[in-house]
């Protein structure tokens, strides 16, 4: 018996993750993309979606170096003397989704070369906490 679909809720989305897949929504009406799990269109607001799986590469929009860690990644190391990297990578198919950036030096955010290439690394997924996090390519 083939899997059937799963609802398009965050919850789906994660187990997607767990599953090695990074997966967003495709309107079959107007062809939209969104990396949201949502049952509707943001474009024409159709409930004519499907889920879609991403390649995982894309390129580093935009990004900020925090050095105050929530507790889960402060248990990592991340913190004051430990900055981590997040950003808002755009997918090559378009849509655009926040992550986390290992990878890259972010006590020196002025070396971090804009439009950096990235791919989806899900080696550190956190099982309690899934998120998508990406690696330069």
């Amino acid at each position: 018996m083939p899997d059937q679909p799963k609802s398009f809720t965050a919850a789906s989305y994660n187990a997607y993750l767990k599953e090695g897949k990074l997966m967003g929504v495709a309107c079959r009406n107007c062809g939209k993309l969104s990396a949201q799990p949502r049952p509707l269109c943001p474009v024409c607001h159709s409930r004519e979606v499907e889920w879609r799986q991403f390649s995982g590469r894309g390129r580093l929009s935009t990004f900020t170096c925090i050095s105050v860690a929530p507790a889960a990644l402060g248990k990592q190391g991340y913190g004051r003397n430990n900055p981590y990297c997040t950003g808002i990578v755009t997918l090559e198919e378009g849509p655009r989704v926040s992550a986390r950036i290992l990878g890259v030096d972010a006590r020196s955010p002025q070396n971090i070369p804009p439009d950096l290439p990235v791919a989806l690394d899900l080696s550190e997924l956190d099982p309690e906490r899934p998120a998508p996090v990406f690696r330069p390519a």
